[in-house]
């Protein structure tokens, strides 16, 4: 919309405003005697500019325009009926005046009809209920307390009282299709929907309240009920203009989705206990009977919806939410169940086996979380497969599954062998397989702690068997063809592998962490095999080709390295040994804590070791000079906190270990390669 548009609308929104209030202050403290510029010019101006709001809704946007061009008809018709009522004499008992009154009704029903289905196709069932019920309530309520009054009072033939009772009754329609509407939108509407409904019912009081007065010869011109309608209209015509909300299947449901459905069918309650003592109309009754029996429907839908909840949480709070497994919480349960007797006060014997995957983490940092992910789902649909026949297999977290089978059975037998198989994968630069530790219940454990920890353990003494066997066996074919190809490098080799295995201790490493940094120091030049030897072993300064080839050989190494799944944490070290803290290092110029750990050791006691032991293109530095020259390049070239506990072990008292790593001499700032 135009600013300008917007500004008139404001306006009309501003002057109907006023226009209402004097309307309202007329009626309060008016004469008695009817003033036509309050009863008729003011009245009927205000219902024009209220039709002409609705119907100027109808033609601004293509949202809801039918539903708006209906209610913009309807109030025409209505309003058109109050101009019929004051232009023709006599005119208010006339066809033609009754006609365009009720005419309003089905133009009105239908567009509301419309606004309430907008966007309702995914709401829920419960929701049309609650409105079912609110509207049935209402309906009970109104034929109760009004419909009886206008009867009794209702003077005429039967087609006069049909006609008082046409407005209540179209009103009563009208009430029930907003209450829906309410209930639809989780009873919190919004603006528009609760301004249209407020006008809407206090149409239907001023309705009520008329005929009343009229049957009785009390009603007068210019009475506060004659400010109800312009007032009913010009909230419908305001709410035209508010944001309607559009409802989600998703709505947040609050208490209000309790309360107000409850309170409804209270009410329905309380008015059939009234017609024990003081008889209702038969309507009244039915209405009531009817909000009754949608109020029952609507507990029994309830208490479907918190069982299929209720399941769906359970069975969510026991599955491992990436695989569908079951997870630890289903497994202790589980476990609990194996370790109880059964009804001959018997135990059932079971294997409880315990695996965590070999590999997984080079997978995972190689090809992203997500494929890590997918593998476990598929590892996981294997192992469960697997064990489909002799129990069930569970996830832990991580790469961590378990299974609890039926019998006793050894670590060889085919059911663990075929778990053990499912949980393996291979493809090019990768391996994934599974350690496993096997436990029988109850002979090896006496409860669920105690077979979870007796699993565990047996699972990492075969996880380091196993490791340390492909790693011992690639180290050992590698240095045996450094020592074939370079036998000067095969022993500088082993001095900094030394000193690396001290410093992480020193660290505080772990002994997984402990054994990649030594493998990795061992083996950190395994590179230089591809460098030729006019380069590798020139007593000259290399040039800048030389160099750059030179640069190569931590690429190398981790090809090399890279090729056995079990050394891939060792050939991501190795291929970091040359960065510098600074960033200023080879080969991907990583800095301070980007390079990894064991890599930062190994250039420390690397450079140490260079400084120490003689070359034929540098001279030999002592000890002293040597860890100087560590801790002038610490922060620059070198990570200060490792040259810091490099510097602290190298001033320890002589111990097994640091003397056969002083034996070997230690750093270097300078070294080729």
């Amino acid at each position: 919309m135009t600013s300008k548009g917007l500004f008139v609308r404001r306006l009309l929104f501003a002057a109907t405003a006023v226009g209402l209030a004097a309307e309202l202050v007329y009626a309060l403290v008016g004469s008695g005697a009817a003033d036509h510029f309050f009863t008729d010019d003011l009245y009927l101006a205000l219902e024009s500019v209220g039709v002409a709001l609705c119907a100027w809704r109808a033609l601004a946007g293509p949202d809801q325009r039918l539903a708006w061009t209906c209610i913009a008809i309807g109030f025409a018709c209505w309003t058109l009926g109050d101009l019929a009522w004051v232009v023709l004499p006599a005119s208010g008992d006339s066809p033609i005046t009754n006609g365009l009154y009720l005419a309003f009704y089905p133009l009105c029903v239908a567009g509301v009809a419309l606004l309430v289905t907008h966007g309702r196709e995914r709401v829920a069932a419960r929701m049309w209920i609650d409105g079912l019920l609110a509207a049935l309530t209402a309906a009970a309520l109104i034929v109760a307390l009004a419909f009886g009054p206008i009867v009794e009072a209702t003077h005429g033939n039967a087609s006069q009282m049909a006609l008082n009772l046409a407005d209540p009754l179209g009103d009563l329609v009208l009430v029930g299709f907003v209450l829906i509407a309410f209930a639809t939108q989780a009873w919190r509407p919004g603006r528009g929907w609760a301004l249209f409904g407020f006008g809407l019912l206090l149409s239907a009081v001023a309705d009520t309240l008329y005929l009343y007065q009229d049957a009785v010869g009390i009603y007068y011109d210019g009475s506060v009920v004659d400010v109800m309608w312009p007032t009913a209209l010009i909230c419908c015509s305001w709410a035209a203009w508010q944001p309607w909300r559009t409802p989600s299947p998703h709505h947040r449901y609050g208490s209000q989705t309790f309360v107000y459905p409850s309170a409804f069918a209270v009410i329905a309650l309380l008015l059939l206990t009234w017609d024990h003592f003081r008889p209702l109309s038969d309507g009244a009754a039915l209405l009531a009977t009817a909000a009754l029996v949608v109020a029952i429907v609507r507990a029994g839908i309830t208490f479907r919806d918190n069982t299929a909840l209720l399941r769906a949480t359970r069975t969510e709070a026991l599955t491992d939410g990436l695989t569908g497994l079951p997870n630890r919480r289903r497994l202790m349960r589980d476990l609990e169940r194996a370790f109880r007797p059964d009804r001959h006060d018997r135990m059932r014997p079971a294997t409880f086996a315990f695996f965590d995957l070999d590999g997984f983490k080079g997978y995972n940092d190689t090809y992203g979380h997500a494929a890590g992910d997918m593998l476990l789902d598929r590892l996981a649909s294997r192992l469960a497969t697997a064990v489909a026949d002799h129990g069930h297999a569970y996830r832990l977290g991580g790469d961590e599954f378990c299974v609890l089978l039926d019998g006793r059975l050894a670590t060889d037998d085919a059911v663990l062998r075929a778990c053990g198989a499912a949980l393996e994968e291979q493809g090019e630069g990768f391996r994934v397989g599974a350690s496993c530790g096997a436990v029988t219940i109850p002979d090896e454990a006496g409860n669920p702690t105690q077979a979870l920890q007796l699993a565990d353990q047996r699972m990492y003494a075969a996880k380091r068997s196993t490791r340390a066997s492909s790693r011992t066996q690639t180290r050992d074919v590698l240095l045996q063809l450094l020592r074939e190809r370079e036998p000067e490098l095969h022993r500088h080799l082993h001095g900094v592998a030394a000193l690396a295995g001290a410093v992480g201790r020193r660290l505080g490493l772990s002994a997984e962490q402990l054994d990649e940094v030594t493998r990795a120091a061992e083996l950190h030049d395994v590179g230089k095999i591809a460098i030729p030897d006019e380069i590798l072993h020139k007593p000259a300064a290399l040039d800048s080709d030389e160099w750059d080839l030179m640069r190569q050989h931590t690429i190398i190494g981790d090809r090399i390295l890279g090729a056995a799944p079990a050394m891939r944490p060792v050939a991501e070290i190795v291929r970091a040994s040359h960065e510098r803290w600074d960033g200023a290092g080879y080969p991907d110029g990583l800095q301070a804590e980007q390079i990894p750990l064991g890599a930062r050791i190994v250039s420390v006691c690397d450079a140490f070791h260079a400084m120490t032991t003689p070359r034929s293109y540098q001279r030999t530095l002592s000890r002293a000079e040597a860890l100087a020259e560590l801790r002038r390049c610490a922060g620059t070239q070198f990570d200060p906190a490792v040259v810091e506990a490099f510097y602290a072990l190298a001033l320890e008292p002589p111990a097994p270990t640091v003397a056969r790593a002083d034996a070997v001499e230690r750093p270097h700032a300078h070294e080729r390669g």
